[in-house]
């Protein structure tokens, strides 16, 4: 009965204010959980340090602007190529040198690499919070009608569906992508196939950091405080996002990710007594996913590679 009150007194316009930014929301949890379920596809190994790549990228960036005082879409770009190669960086020196080691090995590898970034990036960049530079034509105010939406709202979905359609590209339709979908198929068969097994693994991780700097520049214009623990509570929401569209599957990290950014605003809107609690639904998703379809919406049934 409370739902239904809460609907009946929601107007129009509210209600498309909060579509707007659940959707907006939900396109950044998508291009974050993008570099979790790639990496996993390949390596069957979670990426621990995936969330602290995203803080990183949002240091970069800043620093770019403010400190170097260079035009901000040069700084973007740079910041995607920088993250890129600090993903690959992480691949080459922390997982490369256990890649037949336990999967133990290489999950407590991903830990120790992700408080490796965070106490970094406290001790370089101290831990104030730090203010993201304001872009105008990104944070300008668009008014239709009575809603007052921020054009970084309108700009985030259509730039997650241009990097999930690149991505889809480069996956289904060339060479390296034929590789990553042999290597996630049977690792030792695809390397006996002549496959070069570190290059397509490091070429992943560089995709999927890549795709993380893109989510990374865009939270900071959305939410401006910066600090070293920036991508632990996003990392974590992102990494359930996965889990619940099936890891591993690209698409499905994009609707769980849609599901969890919906999820958290309609919440907030519909009963904004348990606004203190958002980030519990996130959790709530992933206990339900896991009871009643543990592989995720959609995921498949697969067997460990040995």
């Amino acid at each position: 009965m409370e739902l239904f009150q809460a609907i009946a007194n929601m107007t129009a316009a509210s209600f498309a204010q909060h579509m707007v930014n659940g959707i907006s929301l939900g396109s950044l949890y998508a291009l974050i959980a993008i570099g979790y379920t790639m990496v996993y596809g390949i390596l069957l190994m979670i990426n621990f340090a995936h969330a602290d790549i995203v803080m990183m990228a949002c240091y970069f960036a800043f620093f770019g602007i403010t400190a170097f005082h260079i035009p901000w879409y040069l700084t973007f770009i740079g910041t995607i190529i920088a993250t890129a190669l600090l993903g690959v960086t992480i691949e080459r020196s922390a997982y490369r040198p256990l890649r037949d080691a336990p999967k133990n090995s290489v999950l407590i590898s991903a830990i120790g690499a992700s408080f490796l970034l965070e106490n970094l990036a406290n001790y370089i960049f101290s831990g104030r919070p730090m203010n993201f530079p304001e872009i105008p034509f990104l944070s300008s105010i668009i008014t239709v009608g009575s809603i007052k939406i921020q054009a970084i709202c309108l700009f985030i979905p259509v730039v997650t569906v241009i990097c999930l359609c690149i991505l889809l590209h480069i996956v289904n339709h060339t060479k390296t992508g034929m590789a990553m979908r042999a290597v996630s198929k049977d690792y030792e068969i695809a390397r006996v196939m002549g496959v070069n097994i570190d290059n397509i693994i490091s070429i992943t991780f560089a995709i999927g950091s890549a795709l993380a700097a893109v989510g990374a520049i865009m939270w900071g214009i959305r939410y401006p405080g910066i600090t070293p623990y920036l991508g632990v509570m996003p990392g974590l929401k992102c990494f359930i996002a996965a889990v619940v569209g099936g890891i591993g599957n690209i698409k499905g990290a994009v609707i769980g990710g849609f599901i969890l950014g919906m999820g958290e605003i309609l919440i907030v809107a519909f009963f904004p007594q348990f606004s203190g609690y958002r980030d519990a639904f996130a959790f709530i998703v992933l206990i339900l996913i896991l009871f009643y379809k543990p592989t995720g919406l959609l995921g498949e049934k697969t067997t460990e590679k040995v």
